[in-house]
């Protein structure tokens, strides 16, 4: 038998909470319709793709005054694209929903991610294979994969799969890429007449993945708490050291959600937005100019050391680099299968080649790159096409040329202080946390509530459990068409229907936050120290939700 930690075996006691209508029960629900929907951009495009899903209403759920008969069903559920804290307890979630709808339900996992739908990979979950997994962090249930749902023989496999295990719904959990194949999946099962359903959850840490109708993403909450607690430690630890300066790059591809919940959550004296810099244009030197302007201030006043939060995908916001890897991505996709790039006999000859096929300004960014950068520049793209930003250690190439920066200003006399820089990456670390109670909570709501978008036979919708700053009990529960939240964008070359990404908003509650405290963090030492996420005691440490969305939502309220 497994050996649990004392902290697992009291978190598989838990009850997460539901929003009141769903509490009422899964047969006592009534739906409520909204209007027509559209896209957020290319609408004419976008309907056209999806001529059997698009312009759905939103729809919500209330406690209904009579009871539904609903009969058996099985469902299918997938894990996929990356950890996030709390997607047990979607799975946990919909498998009580449907249990409690009709006992003779059943709920399969397949394994692996999307692989495991197209090879016929999976399990048939039980009261005692859900009930190790409840209200713990990972997806080890089982397991995730970043496979595409997109051609005809992907959708084909699937459709065999599903019919011979008799199932007539999928649930898909994953973030924006993973919910457009869910989109693309159940226009898909729309247009081949198969009965099957398709619902998605909205899951990523970056924060990325929201709108009016989705306030966040799972696994934001839990994220930011845990990274916001490292680098407290590390506040802690250079408070009293005084002789060092940490670079901490934090998770969160392409928006600064997570660097900028964390920094609201810390204070630390420098603080880099990805999309304030790509609007300001402001350039590589400028950055290292900002931040050694602080570096010296901070010296002169006799503090040898501080905190900068870099965003992961800073690098891609940087108006040259961000031309650089546009040029890059697409040459990359040539190369896959180019000769002389492929059997190269090293990568001074490999970075040669692809310099030779940039366009001049962006050859000339690519070659003022330190030889590290360069390299990991070529790594392998991701399942989009896209480099793996994760893999470019920013922090690293700041921290060598604000060395350089420094010592030109320490000989001309401008600079006086020491540099002694420490190197952070953190990512892993936040994204198989124990979910926070918050993240317990909204990820069990969301698939009970996927499961009711099932049984009104809903499909293409995304499962929305919303007004989350409420205590659980007022939370709204609904759905919202997959295709509201698409556009098109360049995927390997060619024009795609993708969900967009919400990015940080610049005139909104949240950054304006940050930049009204910016300048007293950066020389005073205004370091908070969150400590680690709490589970037990007072609902003000426990169940208090993020900065991020606190802030939204005082917004929202204070437009009404």
């Amino acid at each position: 038998m497994e050996k649990l930690s004392p902290l697992q075996i009291e978190r598989l006691k838990y009850q997460p909470k539901l929003p009141s209508s769903l509490a009422g029960g899964i047969n006592n629900l009534e739906m409520a319709e909204g209007s027509a929907t559209q896209s957020v951009r290319d609408q004419e495009q976008i309907k056209e793709l999806f001529k059997n899903t698009y312009g759905k209403p939103v729809v919500t759920f209330e406690k209904g005054s009579s009871s539904r008969n609903l009969p058996s069903k099985n469902v299918g559920v997938i894990l996929s694209g990356g950890q996030a804290p709390g997607g047990h307890n979607v799975i946990a979630g919909l498998y009580d929903a449907l249990k409690q709808a009709n006992p003779e339900n059943k709920l399969y996992g397949f394994l692996g991610g999307p692989s495991g739908i197209i090879d016929g990979k999976y399990v048939e979950f039980d009261d005692k294979f859900i009930n190790a997994y409840r209200n713990t962090g990972g997806f080890d249930i089982i397991g995730s994969g970043r496979t595409k749902l997109e051609t005809e023989e992907q959708f084909q496999k699937s459709l065999e799969v599903c019919k011979k295990l008799n199932i007539t719904a999928v649930v898909i959990i994953g973030g924006d890429d993973s919910n457009t194949n869910a989109a693309l999946l159940a226009e898909w099962f729309v247009k081949n007449n198969t009965g099957i359903q398709v619902i998605g959850c909205p899951k990523t840490i970056d924060g990325d993945l929201k709108n009016d109708q989705i306030e966040i993403s799972f696994g934001f909450d839990t994220a930011t708490k845990t990274y916001a607690e490292l680098i407290g430690n590390i506040q802690r630890d250079a408070n009293s050291a005084k002789k060092y300066w940490h670079f901490i790059k934090i998770m969160g591809r392409s928006a600064s959600h997570v660097a900028l919940e964390a920094a609201l959550q810390t204070q630390p004296n420098i603080t880099l937005i990805s999309e304030e810099i790509e609007q300001k244009k402001m350039s590589l030197e400028s950055i290292i100019n900002y931040m050694c302007d602080i570096i010296v201030k901070r010296a002169d006043m006799g503090k040898n050391f501080g905190i900068a939060v870099i965003p992961e995908g800073l690098i891609e916001f940087i108006p040259e680099m961000k031309s650089m890897i546009s040029n890059l991505n697409d040459i990359m996709a040539s190369l896959e299968n180019d000769p002389d790039f492929v059997n190269a006999t090293t990568i001074r000859d490999k970075f040669d080649i692809v310099e030779n096929r940039l366009d001049p300004a962006n050859a000339k960014v690519y070659n003022s790159l330190p030889a590290l950068i360069k390299g990991q520049l070529l790594a392998d793209r991701d399942p989009h096409g896209n480099v793996q930003v994760s893999k470019i250690e920013t922090e690293k190439l700041l921290i060598e040329m604000i060395s350089t920066r420094l010592e030109s200003l320490k000989s001309q006399g401008d600079y006086i202080g020491k540099f002694n820089p420490q190197s952070h990456f953190f990512g892993y670390e936040g994204r198989c946390a124990f979910p926070s109670n918050f993240d317990a909570d909204y990820c069990y709501s969301l698939g009970f509530n996927a499961f009711a978008l099932i049984s009104f036979g809903l499909t293409g919708y995304l499962s929305s459990v919303r007004n989350l700053t409420e205590t659980a009990d007022k939370w709204v529960a609904g759905g919202v068409p997959l295709t509201m939240m698409m556009n098109m964008e360049k995927r390997h070359g060619e024009m795609k229907p993708v969900i967009q990404k919400a990015l940080v908003k610049l005139d909104g509650p949240v950054f304006k936050q940050l930049e009204e405290n910016r300048e007293d963090w950066a020389l005073n030492d205004r370091y908070l120290f969150p400590g680690a996420i709490q589970y037990f005691g007072p609902s003000c440490v426990c169940d208090v939700t993020t900065c991020t969305l606190q802030l939204e939502k005082s917004r929202e309220l204070a437009s009404v």
